[in-house]
């Protein structure tokens, strides 16, 4: 249902699984980068204490997307990039199939900030939500005081005719626990199409190749 891989201009998505990331890798990533405690301010997760975390962080991504609940995608720059190749971060999107609806999300490593990937990737997953999965909806959200992300949100939400729908009071946990405000956007089916017309920016492969 869905693809493997999913190809941009500047970025390559591969299903996130142990197939395609290392999990002591990951591991390096989640807990010991310098700047972990920055790139999970915002994010419902907090940095990983343990390898065994990662794993089963890991193994609960790929039970999801087998159970059709999430796809979840590594993003990877492709050549002529900085850092192509390189693991930059996670992206996807839960889906609601009763409600028709899927909900993005985004964690990318503070190397590859303020380059236009959150965009870049979401046009591609409007197109897989919306093309092949004919889903009605996807949202996004933010906590209100992340700038970073309001500002990546409200570009590529415009730019695809979506809207803000608005404040979502005590909407999501954070890591502790604690309730947090949301701001709510989304993208319906209708509006994506009236501003993409015919055209198409991402490449599906249902299979990964050796690159």
């Amino acid at each position: 249902m869905f693809p493997e891989v999913v190809e941009t201009e500047r970025l390559r998505l591969e299903r996130f699984s142990r197939e395609t990331v290392d999990t002591l890798d990951l591991y390096e990533y989640t807990a010991k980068a310098d700047s972990i405690e920055e790139e999970t301010q915002y994010v419902t997760w907090d940095p990983h204490t343990t390898p065994k975390e990662t794993w089963d962080f890991l193994t609960g991504m790929e039970e999801a997307w087998d159970d059709r609940e999430n796809a979840t995608y590594a993003i990877f720059p492709k050549a002529g990039e900085d850092g192509a190749g390189e693991f930059a971060g996670n992206t996807g999107f839960d889906i609601d199939w009763e409600k028709r609806k899927a909900t993005l999300g985004i964690w990318l490593r503070k190397p590859f900030w303020g380059r236009g990937y959150s965009g870049e990737r979401a046009g591609a997953l409007f197109q897989l939500a919306f093309d092949r999965l004919d889903l009605e909806v996807v949202d996004v959200g933010h906590v209100p005081d992340n700038d970073k992300s309001r500002r990546a949100i409200e570009k590529y939400i415009d730019s695809y005719g979506g809207r803000h729908d608005g404040i979502l009071r005590n909407w999501q946990l954070t890591a502790d626990g604690d309730p947090v405000d949301l701001e709510l956007y989304s993208v319906s089916q209708t509006e994506w199409r009236e501003v993409v017309g015919d055209e198409r920016e991402a490449t599906f492969l249902e299979e990964r190749d050796d690159e």
